[in-house]
């Protein structure tokens, strides 16, 4: 698509000041999306009817991009992106960047490096232009993350018009990481979209991943669990504690939860996670983790070695005075400590799977 084209559709792209430049549709080879689908003209990472059987903060929640990666190659000297945001999350404990932001890496050494956030405008309404400059031409393999919080109905590229592309090579597993459960599942209150943990540990191991974290809306109702367990995974992380209402709704859903993935799924590693933060239901931790931890132990019994816990206390509880924004949803740092403790547990579950 052209610059006049462009223009057309996004008042503010001739401030990017590239004469040289032109737009593709991330529809369109070699770019691919992981993490979400496109149905109905917006990205998505649950089917809208899916969602619609599930706590209405799924419906709410569900198109928003936490977890979408786009990926290609090209030497440009610049990469621009133009984007239209149908649906905005502002917040008052959530930079812009992590909840309506993209962010880019660029692999060096086989490792993906953060290069920059492509940010909106503080008073975004519906869309996003914005170009980082390399300043020099050479082959390099791109991610860009979509925002956590917000929905996106389109999505361009700008790249010099004589540049080459190509695909990105695949990742080193072949199916997803699945990562179901709440508002810090989806990455709130990460300051951008890379720092979200789920994405933090899909670059550390060369992984995809399916983000189904959905705000407030991660209760293990059947629906949603039916689909989760006809999808296609590397590994399911099972990270819902926190939207549980209360230790009863837990003890009648998590098992429940468990079983069902474990019968369509016989072999799939399954982490189980506890909440990290749970200020709200301090009195009735030590129970919930208890829940878990015994979906965890009745799999063992029954002879089940794919099945992993990880105690979301131990891990955060130290760290609590400056690892969130609100004593609940953790900062950059927080994601960090996450990802870190996680690590060893994916590590070995993947090593199986």
């Amino acid at each position: 698509m052209n610059l006049q084209q462009m223009q057309e559709k996004f008042e503010n792209i001739s401030e990017l000041g590239k004469d040289d430049i032109r737009f593709h549709s991330v529809h369109d080879h070699p770019f691919r999306i992981y993490g979400l689908f496109f149905q109905d003209g917006k990205f998505r990472r649950l089917p809208e009817a899916v969602a619609k059987k599930g706590h209405e903060t799924v419906l709410e929640h569900h198109a928003c991009t936490a977890g979408g990666r786009l990926r290609f190659k090209t030497d440009s000297a610049y990469v621009a992106i133009a984007a239209k945001l149908p649906n905005v999350g502002k917040m008052a404990h959530f930079a812009l960047t992590g909840s309506a932001g993209f962010d880019m890496y660029v692999k060096k050494d086989g490792v993906d490096k953060y290069v920059c956030s492509l940010r909106p405008s503080f008073y975004i309404t519906d869309s996003i232009v914005r170009m980082f400059d390399f300043g020099n031409r050479e082959m390099r393999e791109i991610t860009i993350h979509f925002p956590l919080y917000s929905e996106v109905s389109e999505l361009y590229i700008g790249l010099q018009e004589d540049a080459t592309t190509a695909k990105a090579p695949p990742y080193a597993y072949e199916k997803p990481i699945v990562y179901y459960g709440h508002s810090i599942t989806q990455g709130g209150c990460a300051s951008r979209p890379g720092n979200a943990y789920p994405a933090i540990l899909s670059r550390k191991y060369n992984v995809d991943h399916v983000n189904l974290g959905f705000s407030g809306g991660g209760r293990g109702e059947q629906a949603i669990v039916d689909y989760i367990a006809g999808l296609d995974m590397q590994v399911l992380v099972m990270d819902y504690d926190h939207n549980a209402p209360n230790a009863q709704h837990l003890q009648d859903t998590h098992e429940r939860m468990f079983q069902t993935i474990r019968e369509k799924n016989p072999t799939l590693p399954v982490i189980m996670m506890t909440s990290t933060t749970m200020p709200r239901f301090s009195d009735d931790r030590p129970k919930r983790r208890d829940i878990i931890y015994h979906t965890y132990l009745h799999a063992k019994e029954r002879g089940d070695e794919n099945v992993y816990f990880w105690d979301g206390s131990q891990a955060f509880d130290a760290y609590h005075d400056y690892a969130t924004v609100d004593g609940a949803h953790p900062n950059d740092y927080g994601f960090v400590v996450i990802a870190d403790s996680l690590e060893p547990v994916l590590k070995k579950a993947l090593s199986q799977s």
